[in-house]
């Protein structure tokens, strides 16, 4: 048995007996290659979706140059890529998660100090009390009524400062513990807010197309799902480039949201997926299909070499599917994936 690697490098004289072998296992190993950075990517993604989006989009650009040109050269320039792009989401993980710790700890330190105030400010009053308790005693011991009066009075207009001060004090204390805790509260939900959309199109990722999904049928909801797969894109990424393919995915992505109701939600699945969750049943959800082929299929202006721009025709396989009480959302997925690729090898055989 020898490696892909080693087998590549081989000249095709030096390969023999083990040509047959390694024309079978091939497909097979390259399947399993792809299989795992595709794994990896998704893996990244999920652990920390702020940034494993752009690690996952890296991984598949790998996949696809090596589909498009496999030898022992461009295995070992995947190697490279696939080392660095790790390393560096690595450090990007790290540093993210530095940061998101950070903001909690700054958070519990503004609490520590409000406690501390609130404590600080209790002794002193306490003080304050225990000083006018003490006169309250010696009044006890005066025989003049008129001088016993004269000092109640003084005592009772020092205990209403007292607790006029204190009131002004929880007040001032209390608001400022909410202004900053409202600072922190926005503050992490515009951190939770990124975390769930795409970095390249800024619509919905995967991790957040999936909670919409299980909080719908938690609610025992019909609702359903549209895999849009797009036609051609790798040969559009071949002939003008990854930028290119990267601004027709937002464009796309935009021309999709503009086009369904606010109530359902538009998402990346990864690479050039879309899903679609729709919040209808089957007959409704085939209605806006129809929306969406007629309005966002078609004509696509993108970069071109020399700063120039270039037309391009784009349309999408299409898998459709509807939750049903006691569909897990896997099954759901699998069943529209399924759909999306019948209706990719249709298209292919009408060509």
């Amino acid at each position: 048995m020898i490696s892909l690697k080693k087998y590549l490098e081989m000249e095709i004289t030096q390969r023999g007996p083990h040509k047959a072998e390694g024309g079978e296992l091939l497909p097979h190993v390259m399947e399993l290659l792809f299989s795992s950075l595709r794994a990896i990517g998704t893996g990244a993604a999920q652990a920390c979706p702020a940034i494993g989006a752009e690690l996952e989009e890296s991984l598949g650009k790998v996949e696809s140059s090596l589909a498009n040109e496999l030898s022992a050269e461009s295995l070992k320039r995947a190697e490279q890529i696939v080392g660095e792009k790790l390393g560096t989401w690595g450090t990007k993980a790290a540093g993210h998660f530095k940061e998101k710790a950070d903001e909690i700890k700054e958070l519990l330190l503004v609490l520590a100090k409000t406690a501390e105030s609130v404590g600080e400010r209790d002794q002193r009053y306490t003080a304050q009390f225990s000083d006018l308790t003490t006169r309250l005693n010696a009044i006890a011991n005066l025989d003049d009524i008129t001088q016993i009066r004269s000092s109640l009075l003084q005592r009772a207009s020092e205990l209403k400062n007292c607790v006029d001060q204190m009131s002004r004090d929880n007040q001032a204390s209390v608001a400022q513990l909410r202004a900053e805790v409202s600072d922190y509260q926005h503050k992490l939900k515009a951190v939770e807010h990124l975390a769930l959309k795409d970095t390249l199109t800024s619509v919905a990722n995967r991790r957040s197309i999936e909670a919409r999904m299980e909080w719908l049928i938690l609610q025992d909801e019909p609702f359903c799902v549209v895999m849009l797969d797009l036609n051609g894109f790798k040969k559009i990424n071949d002939t003008y480039g990854h930028t290119a393919g990267d601004d027709l995915l937002v464009q796309f992505a935009k021309e999709l949201e503009s086009n369904v109701r606010s109530t359902d939600l538009i998402g990346r699945w990864g690479g050039d997926e879309f899903m679609v969750v729709l919040a209808c049943n089957l007959a409704g959800a085939k209605t806006h299909l129809e929306r969406i082929e007629k309005w966002v299929f078609g004509k696509y202006t993108i970069p071109a070499d020399g700063g120039k721009t270039q037309d391009v025709q784009i349309s999408a396989s299409v898998g459709i599917a509807q939750w049903t009480h006691g569909k897990t959302m896997p099954a759901l997925i699998k069943e529209a994936d399924a759909g999306m690729y019948k209706d990719k090898q249709a298209a292919k055989k009408r060509k």
